[in-house]
């Protein structure tokens, strides 16, 4: 079996993930860069026939052209936008696509999500991406071109696509991982504060702060 611990760790992750409801039923999907040659890479449906309770062996590889090598199952229609990712530039070595709820409500919104919270200031700004329809080449370029616009500073980035759900880049899964958990954390409090600061509780500060941006 190919890649079998990365392959493991990789269902783990998507477990998880809908655990924890960072993305749901109605879809996700993520990958990994392991080498020139391949990524691997959840299977279509992964979501809706499986709950994101699946096995090492449904985790496909694929090639750079899209060809799956091996694994139990069908490539995701969200593959060019992933790939896109990948090819854009090479420092990107995992990409987490979510429905994740809490971030839901910003990308339904079509905002830009203020980010607050020490624990992302490593993102910088959280855009609102345009929206495009799901699984589309339009959104897949939509992503390329957002990706191209950050030149080299493509590690720890997030993104929400509108209407659509998150996406999270970063050299490796567990940082990715934990990219995307941060991000939920930053848009709970992100909301609750808008509400505060529109109710007069108390006025919301969005302040960019020059600490804790590598890790």
């Amino acid at each position: 079996m190919l890649y079998q611990q990365e392959r493991e760790r990789l269902a783990e992750i998507v477990r998880t993930m809908f655990d924890r409801f960072e993305t749901n039923a109605a879809g996700g999907n993520v990958s990994v860069r392991m080498n020139d040659k391949h990524i691997i890479m959840t299977p279509t449906l992964m979501s809706q026939d499986h709950l994101c309770d699946i096995s090492p062996y449904q985790i496909l590889v694929v090639d750079m052209d899209e060809n799956v090598i091996e694994g139990d199952g069908r490539l995701t229609r969200e593959i060019n936008m992933h790939m896109a990712c990948f090819k854009t530039h090479k420092d990107i070595g995992a990409v987490i696509h979510g429905h994740a709820r809490e971030s839901m409500v910003f990308a339904t919104m079509g905002m830009e999500m203020p980010n607050l919270t020490e624990a992302t200031q490593k993102f910088g700004r959280i855009p609102c991406l345009d929206f495009y329809p799901a699984c589309s080449p339009e959104l897949a370029e939509e992503v390329k071109t957002y990706v191209e616009s950050l030149g080299d500073d493509v590690k720890s980035k997030a993104m929400l696509l509108k209407q659509h759900g998150v996406l999270v880049l970063d050299t490796t899964l567990n940082r990715a991982y934990d990219s995307l958990e941060r991000l939920e954390y930053n848009a709970y409090i992100a909301y609750k504060s808008m509400v505060f600061d529109r109710l007069g509780i108390h006025n919301m500060e969005v302040e960019d702060y020059e600490y804790n941006l590598v890790e």
